[in-house]
């Protein structure tokens, strides 16, 4: 048998990151040596170099799954392919309609989330989230989206809203809304947030933009291919 060495260990890797399909089940090592038809003991090293790169993550159960370092490269082959072409222009009309700074959020990790993509509002005050800024997931209207309609499945109340509003959680003179954006599969690609100083978000302004953030929300899942 050949060495997990040169060539032939990528290709073994690649065999084995590529039976994990679009529903994104976590599997046990036996079924990965069932679909790939490598040796438990093969996959085993191969899994020690992917866990290592990020690639793939083990639950506390023992089952594995893609980890999130695919997730970035992921991303990162959306946005080349157009993914900015895509959504800023729905983020620009947004801003267009009246409503505060768009951003998109994605899930970085178990416990932080990424900006992505982010438009400024016509205001001449505006939030300090930029391209880049990583925030935390458990704090923030966005961050609360991302948990609810990902791994977590909550708070509960989020996903009945489809929405979710933060005052002051992650600075305490802003605020924001945020709603999920779905991608391929109906799978949740990221979160769309609408945010700007707190004292904007009071009374019928926060209901305008309550109303912008899922209709944009809704017009950009549309955008990359969610089941209608």
């Amino acid at each position: 048998m050949k060495s997990d060495t040169g060539v032939a260990a990528v290709d073994r890797a690649f065999s084995v990151l590529s039976v994990f399909d679009e529903e994104g089940a976590a599997m046990t090592l036996a079924g990965l040596s069932s679909r790939t038809g490598l040796y438990k003991s093969t996959i085993l090293r191969l899994l020690d170099s992917l866990m290592a790169a990020g690639m793939v993550h083990r639950d506390a159960d023992g089952r594995y799954s893609l980890g999130p370092t695919a997730l970035r490269l992921g991303q990162i082959y959306q946005r080349s392919a157009g993914l900015e072409r895509t959504l800023l222009p729905i983020m620009k009309d947004l801003v267009a309609q009246g409503s505060e700074s768009p951003s998109l959020h994605v899930r970085k990790d178990r416990e932080h989330r990424i900006c992505v993509l982010r438009v400024d509002s016509d205001h001449s005050t505006l939030d300090r989230v930029r391209a880049g800024t990583l925030r935390p997931l458990d704090r923030g209207a966005a961050g609360h989206v991302l948990r609810a309609f990902g791994e977590e499945a909550e708070p509960t109340e989020v996903r009945i809203a489809g929405l979710a509003t933060s005052l002051g959680e992650t600075e305490a003179d802003c605020a924001g809304v945020s709603a999920p954006v779905f991608g391929t599969s109906a799978k949740l690609f990221g979160a769309l947030s609408l945010s700007g100083p707190r004292l904007r978000f009071e009374g019928p302004p926060l209901e305008l933009q309550q109303a912008l953030v899922c209709d944009g929300a809704a017009r950009m899942s549309r955008a990359l291919g969610a089941p209608l």
